[in-house]
């Protein structure tokens, strides 16, 4: 079937409108009408080419939320009329170690929403800048927030489970000491997510400016980086620091503040590395510097659950689908708070 969507012909062209084919809903499919699809850095990365490997034409978006429009025969947990999402993963192998853990993302062959290879017409997949997707229903998530929260659900598929994956299997709870770096589309969620676990939670930042608004996120404490005695008050004294910044930095200003087997945990992804941290931070206190990627299926479930338990959505700025363009040029001057989703009902205006 042809739908509407938005996506870009070549890495230095703007994203535009494109009819695009979805594939008729298989025994095992469902097929979505899509609501809302947030806007993430990744998709910025991946239709400039930034990233290597993206084939064209490129629709991006991996945070999407809708109503299920149709069912496959085969599909049991799901019925017409649900309030879905569809995440960063709409494939993989299904029966390798990481995919029987549930750990779909560290599939070494994990599909992703946009850009991954499919049979299905033009050979990759084509991602939730569109009116429609059919995914496979082992992919497809369940969203019990209120339907007046919807839109600012979407940005949970992407930017809530990168943060709260970690966050998670590093421990961050009462009693914990938790750090989060940066206070942007990953960071606010991270600041969120962590006070509703229960962790004393220190937001860092480079801007002064951003003191109230990370309290408001729920902040017990706010330090900006750029300042040598406040990062210095907190010398060795954190369990976990979540660090969101997709900006090359130095890692050593932050692995000094972990405590004795601390960890500090990257899921921000810049284009080109970080400089190279000095191993004796890493020795001297035994600490752990980690890296995450999204999370798994039931995860990501677990995930959307907790934040509905804790009425946790993205802050967000609403936009139509011919704005999409502006607003990628705010986000890499960091212009929004702190996430643009797309109204996807504009794709065919």
């Amino acid at each position: 079937m042809q739908v509407h969507a938005y996506g870009a012909h070549a890495a230095d062209k703007p994203l535009e409108h494109l009819n695009i084919t979805r594939r008729a809903t298989g025994p095992h499919d469902i097929q979505i009408d899509i609501a809302y699809c947030g806007i993430c850095h990744s998709d910025l990365h991946q239709v400039r080419s930034e990233w290597a490997g993206t084939q064209y034409p490129c629709v991006p978006g991996h945070e999407i939320v809708g109503r299920v429009a149709a069912v496959g025969a085969h599909v049991k947990n799901y019925q017409v009329g649900d309030l879905v999402g569809v995440g960063c993963i709409v494939d993989s192998c299904q029966h390798c170690e990481d995919c029987d853990a549930g750990l779909e993302n560290y599939c070494d062959n994990m599909v992703g929403t946009y850009n991954g290879p499919t049979p299905d017409a033009p050979g990759w997949t084509l991602g939730g800048y569109s009116q429609q997707i059919v995914v496979h229903e082992r992919y497809v998530l369940r969203i019990r927030h209120p339907e007046a929260d919807l839109a600012a659900v979407a940005p949970l598929l992407c930017a809530g489970i990168t943060t709260y994956s970690p966050l998670r299997h590093w421990g961050a709870g009462p009693g914990k000491k938790v750090g989060v770096v940066g206070i942007g589309g990953l960071g606010h969620m991270g600041i969120k997510i962590a006070h509703a676990m229960g962790a004393h939670v220190v937001a860092f930042t480079t801007s002064e400016s951003k003191r109230a608004d990370a309290k408001a996120l729920g902040a017990d404490e706010v330090v900006v980086s750029c300042n040598a005695e406040e990062m210095a008050a907190h010398a060795k004294s954190f369990d976990f620091i979540l660090n969101t910044v997709a900006a090359p930095h130095d890692l050593d200003a932050f692995l000094g503040l972990l405590k004795r087997e601390g960890t500090m945990t990257l899921v921000g992804a810049p284009a080109t590395p970080h400089p190279s941290p000095n191993v004796f931070n890493l020795i001297m206190k035994r600490r752990s510097l980690a890296g995450s990627l999204i999370g798994g299926i039931p995860e990501t479930q677990e995930m959307l659950d907790f934040c509905a338990e804790h009425g946790i959505v993205a802050d967000i700025e609403l936009i139509a689908a011919d704005g999409i363009n502006a607003a990628y040029e705010r986000m890499l001057k960091g212009d929004i708070k702190y996430r643009f989703v797309i109204d996807n009902a504009t794709m065919g205006a």
